[in-house]
């Protein structure tokens, strides 16, 4: 049973392809590094479901913060570098210090802050090698409402109509209760 965040850790160690992954990133040392999202709300909704299989991740969320450079196309090579590391992965690369421009807010000032200001508590966490190769996770709104396969805005989504009308809109494009059926979602009205 998975109920905490050293449950989820202890997950994802014993993961093999989740570790290649992490140490692949890793060996790019970017600064603030964290591989977010469906990367660890996957691995968890699959094992509660009781999946032997891996659901499809439609992409790799890796995320840093550099705040020295703005530019989309060293992204764009560092998803080139991870491409030939792991064929075959959807990578997906941003540098949270440019990212509050595309989504019209304040800078952030770390990746946690990014990942805090995430759509969904569920989707809000992202995971990590330290510098002694230990697994650390941040979920700045905690995993309650992950590991109780709740579905649910963040403060900062809750916080205006227009984030609300955002998080309506991935609620009905991701369609996660065709994959994880036991999903309860919170259908806020913006």
């Amino acid at each position: 049973m998975i109920i905490s965040e050293s449950d989820i850790i202890e997950l994802i160690e014993q993961d093999e392809w989740m570790l290649e992954v992490l140490v692949e990133v890793k060996t790019l040392s970017l600064p603030d590094w964290w591989i977010c999202a469906g990367f660890v709300r996957s691995k968890v909704w699959d094992r509660l479901h009781g999946y032997k299989v891996r659901t499809l991740l439609p992409d790799v969320d890796v995320i840093y913060y550099d705040d020295t450079i703005d530019s989309e196309e060293v992204d764009k090579r560092i998803e080139g570098i991870l491409i030939e590391k792991i064929p075959g992965i959807p990578w997906s690369v941003k540098n949270q210090a440019r990212m509050h421009i595309q989504n019209q807010i304040p800078p952030y000032i770390s990746a946690v802050d990014a990942i805090s200001k995430f759509p969904e508590t569920a989707t809000a966490l992202g995971v990590k090698l330290d510098a002694r190769n230990q697994l650390v996770l941040a979920a700045p709104h905690g995993v309650e409402d992950l590991v109780k396969l709740h579905v649910t805005p963040t403060l900062y989504f809750i916080a205006s109509k227009e984030n609300l009308k955002i998080y309506k809109e991935r609620m009905e494009k991701k369609k996660w209760t065709q994959y994880w059926p036991m999903l309860s979602l919170d259908t806020i009205k913006p």
